[in-house]
């Protein structure tokens, strides 16, 4: 988890002392840790034997720690508490929306929405939705799910972008509702009025131009840019969706993957990045691989020379890129931000029709890993999977990517960080591993790429990392649409449950020699909100099809620092 860090110490340990101290404890079992007040120690043969002594503290868990996980001290309803994993202390305003307040006997934020309660995963209390440009009519709502997952009334308050008020939303436990929220014209940049069409091609900032969504229990978010594909008996023709990470979950580094800006007939449909704080004096460093448009408060970029923005709480910064791509730009903050990244609209692969927008948001670099699964869309149509598109962007230099089922040139070497490298449309499911941290995105194909499809066109979902999956996941899919899909990957043989029927063993296939299988499962339209469980780790990602159009987000994931795999 990504805070603000107050104190950096290095740890230096001692080597383990011969002294057991298992008897007084009684049996473990080995490699268990335990702690005497500062002493760390590791079972071994079944007894405890001091280890370390740590300099600060000693945690059971996590072992020698900067401080104690769980302490804290209050200024006001300010906490300065130790990070759950003991690296370091973070800085938690107790919000009274968020039904927190400051413990002065543990000196740190108590109640649901407590980041310490909270933990690191996509269900979180504080969120902000940014939108991005976006050609789609003004008719059709920008919106966002707000998905309950305990057992306990949700509140929620939005506020910020253009309305002139709050809002306040109620949501039952395991319910979901679909809240439209009106347009920011700063941000949408095109067709921003019903009649006439016309695009504004510059980058800007929206002062406060995020939606800030606040729970006092804990929720999950998807945002939907826009909420149908059809309205008034006229069809949206582009549309995407965006889960939304928490707050508690941002960092403050990225290496951004999005898409190439596109020529319509002279008319240039551009790439796109939005960033987002979450603090007032955010100093924002980013540097772009192509030249942006500045206008609106906001500075052009060029490329490979890295430029700093202040953003304060709820700002937008949104770069809008006419040529080139802007996969491979990276963004350094000194407080955690959020980044989304996609496209105004377009054809993918360029030449195939039609164009649809994209964008979703970014996961931070402390959260990436080194093992993803991609598998392609099911279509309503067909027994057979559709052709789709994946990009790999390293962040880090001299980075190594295998592929299983491999691919015809083997073994792919990214030299720089930023570096992309781009798996031609096929449908084909694969293991994608590497050396070093990579960023894994994929895009379905525009309704006309060979063989045409009945339905569908762009759509863009970021790949989780193996190391970020979980056991259990409530999501939503949006009723509106005609079909709606989930891809389930999971190990060889794992029983995976959905909406309280086993998902049989017939639906999956086996992604090459990986060990590891994708079911492409239709989901009931009986309801918006689905459950879905397994005895061990799997990951999800949900689709859905309007006519010509369609949205692709990851249904959930877990949040670690530097997962391990």
């Amino acid at each position: 988890m990504r805070y603000l860090v107050l104190l950096i110490v290095v740890l230096v340990g001692c080597g383990p002392s011969a002294r057991s101290n298992g008897d007084a404890d009684g049996a473990c079992i080995d490699g268990q840790k335990s702690c005497a007040g500062k002493i760390l120690r590791v079972c071994s043969n079944g007894a405890f034997v001091d280890q370390e002594t740590c300099a600060t503290a000693c945690s059971p868990t996590y072992g020698c720690t900067l401080c104690e996980p769980g302490t804290g001290t209050c200024a006001g309803e300010v906490s300065t508490a130790c990070k759950p994993d003991g690296s370091g202390y973070f800085e938690e305003i107790c919000d009274a929306v968020n039904g927190t307040t400051c413990d002065p006997q543990q000196g740190i934020c108590v109640g649901a929405c407590g980041a310490h309660a909270l933990g690191e995963s996509y269900i979180g209390c504080n969120y902000f939705a940014t939108q991005s440009s976006q050609i789609v009519s003004p008719t059709f709502e920008f919106g966002v799910s707000l998905s309950n997952t305990g057992s306990s009334m949700a509140t929620v308050t939005i506020d910020g972008g253009e309305l002139a008020q709050p809002i306040v939303v109620t949501v039952m436990p395991q319910q979901a509702v679909m809240q439209p929220l009106p347009w920011v014209t700063l941000l949408k940049r095109c067709y921003t009025q019903a009649m006439p069409f016309s695009c504004a091609g510059e980058s800007a900032v929206a002062k406060q131009g995020a939606y800030r969504i606040r729970s006092n229990q804990p929720i999950t978010v998807y945002q939907f840019s826009p909420i149908d594909y059809e309205s008034g008996g006229a069809l949206s023709f582009t549309n995407d969706a965006s889960l939304l990470l928490p707050t508690n979950a941002w960092g403050s580094n990225y290496v951004v993957v999005g898409y190439q800006a596109w020529d319509y007939s002279g008319d240039p449909f551009p790439g796109l990045m939005a960033v987002t704080a979450t603090h007032d004096a955010t100093m924002v460093q980013i540097t772009t691989t192509t030249p942006t448009e500045g206008g609106n408060g906001a500075p052009s970029f060029v490329p490979g020379v890295a430029q700093t923005v202040r953003l304060d709480r709820g700002d937008v910064l949104q770069l809008i890129a006419h040529t080139g791509d802007l996969t491979g730009s990276s963004v350094v903050a000194d407080k955690p931000v959020e980044v989304l990244a996609g496209h105004h609209c377009t054809q993918l692969p360029h030449g195939s029709e039609a164009c649809d927008h994209l964008e979703d948001q970014m996961f931070p670099t402390e959260k990436l890993a080194t093992k993803y699964l991609v598998a392609a869309n099911a279509l309503p149509s067909s027994t057979e999977p559709r052709a789709f598109v994946v990009r790999v962007v390293a962040t880090a230099p001299n980075t190594h990517v295998k592929f299983d089922p491999a691919l015809p040139m083997g073994d792919v070497v990214l030299a720089k960080a930023g570096d992309m490298f781009e798996v031609p449309a096929a449908p084909i499911d694969r293991l994608v591993t590497s050396d070093q941290k990579i960023v894994v995105a994929q895009y379905m194909v525009s309704q006309l790429f060979p063989p045409a499809a009945e339905s569908g066109d762009p759509a863009m979902a970021l790949a989780v990392p193996v190391a970020q999956y979980r056991r259990d996941y409530q999501f939503m899919a949006p009723l509106s649409y005609a079909s709606n899909y989930v891809n389930v990957t999971a190990t060889a043989g794992t029983t995976v449950t959905l909406d309280g029927a086993a998902i049989p063993d017939t639906a999956f296939r086996a992604i090459g020699t990986s060990g590891y299988s994708v079911a492409r499962v239709p989901l009931s339209k009986t309801s918006a909100t689905h459950r879905i469980s397994a005895g061990t780790a799997f990951g999800i990602s949900v689709y859905g099809y309007g006519s010509a159009t369609s949205y692709w987000y990851p249904g959930g994931l877990d949040l670690d620092d530097n997962p391990v795999e």
